[in-house]
């Protein structure tokens, strides 16, 4: 009979919590040098304010509410993206692009051909996410999951544009988005709970390595890190990564889902996760430091790009152009959402210290 109503109770827990949260404080603006608009990023098969859905379940707050008008009310201008679910980290960054700017998304004449689909997509002219945005008026982005992905290839696009869709389209037609040249548009990116060099979640090898133009490809070990041979760590743009960990080490060394902290959504993958290591096709080792996971991605993969220029956070010393690594949040994959069955009445706190902290960064 406990098993019966044990998932219940945790429900009702977590609807109970909600009417006693933590109280937040609200911000001291005065002490802030900038306040740019906050662009929320979601991950895979996740949504944002242009689905009809997000108003019944924002992917921003989840059952605890609304997280970005909770910003908002704090003096933070947040708004959330809606890119594709499934599709590659190169196809949502161009449709982050056309949702920014309200024009209609265009994912390259070469990309496009190359990969077999239509080049142009959804029409977001008068629908623009952001009022104004360019070097003066920047934005900040921040990425949960796939998401963080989405905006280190975004925020590549926007320094260096892309050199085979510069070669294959004529100047007159082809997207600011390709040009580069824009890398002062872009003041800092926060990756959260970020697969940066890929995950274990789904085995060391892809069985399907025709399909190049995917989410799933893409979170393949080995084809991240060939995203992250192409990547630009800006040297005047602020990065920070919050990685998760939901799970406990074993005698063994080998780690298991912490069921206190941890969805049942994600209990079986972290249990997996935790313990499987080995050799990728490409030859990259996967050793134990990948064992510790918050369900979904592991927590090493969560920290920082491979060959990026790293650091610890240090509130005292904050410098552009190098990942500013946080402490591990503990909590699972859909914490840093605001949770399922197990909601987060926290994540209003970490976001409001978080942008707080980027606000108040003087250079």
């Amino acid at each position: 009979m406990a098993k019966i109503v044990s998932i219940p109770l945790a429900i009702i827990m977590s609807i109970v919590s909600l009417f006693f949260p933590g109280k937040v404080e609200k911000p001291d603006s005065e002490q802030w040098s900038t306040n740019y608009t906050y662009v929320f990023v979601h991950g895979l098969m996740g949504w944002g304010e242009y689905d009809a859905h997000y108003k019944l379940m924002p992917y921003w707050g989840m059952f605890g509410g609304e997280l970005l008008r909770k910003l908002d009310d704090k003096g933070y201008d947040c708004c959330a993206a809606s890119v594709s679910g499934t599709a590659s980290a190169w196809d949502r960054a161009c449709e982050l692009y056309a949702q920014l700017t309200g024009t209609v998304v265009d994912y390259g004449k070469s990309h496009s051909e190359q990969c077999g689909h239509d080049r142009y997509g959804k029409d977001f002219t008068g629908k623009a996410l952001v009022e104004e945005w360019d070097a003066e008026n920047k934005i900040n982005l921040l990425g949960h999951s796939f998401g963080g992905a989405t905006i280190r290839v975004f925020a590549t696009l926007m320094a260096k544009g892309n050199e085979a869709e510069m070669n294959a389209t004529p100047a007159d037609e082809i997207s600011p988005l390709f040009t580069g040249g824009k890398a002062d548009w872009i003041y800092s990116l926060t990756s959260l709970a970020a697969p940066h060099n890929g995950t274990t979640a789904y085995g060391l090898e892809d069985s399907s390595p025709e399909n190049t133009d995917s989410a799933a490809y893409d979170m393949f070990i080995d084809h991240a890190m060939e995203i992250n041979r192409n990547m630009v760590t800006d040297e005047n743009t602020y990065y920070f990564s919050i990685p998760c960990t939901a799970t406990t080490q074993n005698s063994d060394g080998t780690f298991k889902a912490d069921k206190s902290r941890m969805e049942i959504l994600f209990q079986s993958s972290a249990d997996e996760i935790g313990m499987l290591k080995g050799t990728t096709s490409g030859g990259y080792v996967v050793d134990e430091s990948w064992f510790e996971n918050d369900g979904l991605v592991n927590t090493v993969s969560a920290k920082a790009p491979s060959d990026a220029p790293t650091k610890n956070y240090d509130k005292n010393d904050i410098d552009p152009g190098v990942w500013q690594i946080m402490p591990v949040y503990q909590g699972d994959h859909m914490s840093l959402q605001g949770g399922f069955f197990k909601v987060n009445t926290d994540v209003e706190r970490l976001y409001t210290e978080h942008l707080d902290m980027i606000n108040r960064i003087s250079k």
